[in-house]
């Protein structure tokens, strides 16, 4: 019985009834492990050449990697890279060590197929990964890595700009791309530095700080177009190399759970399948404003099937990223999804001229 087909058992009976925080735990563990068996991991799981795709001045062995917020502190990369992901986008981190927004923080909407958290950037700060991230960035056989910044929640609004330049200039030279998240709805007043009078001073000075390290802002799903097109305009006109599209939602339309289900959660970003159509439709926008293929577009939010991905790549997205489907699919989603782009018969754009 293959892990696609007992996994759904397993989530069913057993993980569909701990704390999904917990779960999340007990699942990191076993990915950690991955390495052990590293080379049948890697013969069973490893992405085809067919599918290296060049973007950010490197080649991502395939388009479909895991999101932020999954590897919070840079400690299952190996595991990761092993199961299929073509790169890793590890963190949020932030300058200051933090413990994150009390407990419970993560919801199951199991009939939506979705995800509300509310984690509050919990991880162990930027200096404490830059090693991890260093060592998992030596290996010869390692999927491309991300890491996602944002700010301290010790830390005003006002003195933002520090806060992500001092990150910055620890990370970036260990990484190959960084991410600014300015979208979490988790951290109070985040998402008011998606305004462009403070954007604009904060991307140029992170540009600065990252040097020639890729740079990308990754923004939310809850804006309207306009401000969608002053950010992609802003991003042009600075030099960032692309856009990330989306964090989370803080909408609950559409919903399948309960009025009171949805009341009892509370507050946090709602992730998954309920954030499919909407994540779409930006990521359309942006390339609409912006159809260079050169300006690198990572696509999120609501992608569960090698279907979706290959829909996100056909509206313009250079890359493509996965969370909340993990927890649903379970260790093969990754092989599922390079498997299924294999059968589409997409080729990437850094694909060798012969694969057989």
């Amino acid at each position: 019985m293959t892990a696609m087909r007992w996994y759904p058992i397993l989530f069913k009976t057993v993980l569909s009834r701990m704390d999904p925080e917990v779960a999340h735990h007990w699942a990191f563990r076993v990915i950690q492990a991955a390495p052990i068996a590293g080379g049948l991991v890697r013969r069973l799981c490893g992405p085809d050449p067919a599918l290296r795709v060049r973007a950010l001045g490197t080649t991502f062995p395939s388009p479909f990697g895991i999101a932020a917020g999954f590897d919070k502190n840079a400690t299952a990369i190996d595991g990761l890279g092993l199961l299929g992901f073509g790169h890793v986008e590890v963190g949020t981190l932030t300058r200051h060590a933090q413990d994150g927004n009390p407990k419970p923080r993560m919801f199951r909407l199991v009939g939506d197929r979705g995800l509300v958290n509310r984690m509050g950037f919990n991880n162990g700060g930027a200096a404490a990964a830059v090693p991890r991230v260093e060592r998992a960035r030596m290996r010869r056989r390692r999927p491309i890595i991300g890491v996602n910044i944002g700010k301290s929640r010790v830390t005003e609004v006002e003195d933002a700009v520090a806060d992500y330049v001092w990150s910055a200039q620890r990370l970036a030279p260990v990484a190959d791309y960084l991410a600014i998240n300015v979208s979490s709805p988790n951290t109070p007043g985040l998402r008011g530095l998606q305004e462009l009078d403070l954007l604009e001073p904060l991307l140029s000075a992170v540009r600065d700080a990252a040097g020639s390290t890729p740079l990308l802002v990754k923004i939310a799903p809850d804006m309207e177009d306009e401000q969608i097109d002053g950010i992609v305009a802003l991003a042009r006109r600075l030099g960032l190399d692309g856009i990330i599209a989306t964090n989370t939602t803080v909408s609950r339309d559409g919903l399948q759970a309960s009025a009171a289900e949805i009341d009892r959660i509370g507050a946090g970003g709602l992730s998954g399948e309920p954030l499919r159509d909407r994540s779409l439709e930006v990521l359309r926008r942006i390339r609409a404003v912006e159809p260079d293929p050169g300006f690198c577009v990572i696509a999120v939010g609501g992608v569960e099937s090698a279907f979706d991905v290959l829909e996100r790549l056909r509206a313009g997205a250079t890359l493509v990223q996965g969370y909340t489907a993990f927890l649903y699919t379970g260790p093969m989603w990754a092989r599922s999804i390079n498997r299924g782009l294999q059968r589409a018969g997409f080729r990437g754009s850094g694909a060798p001229a012969d694969t057989r």
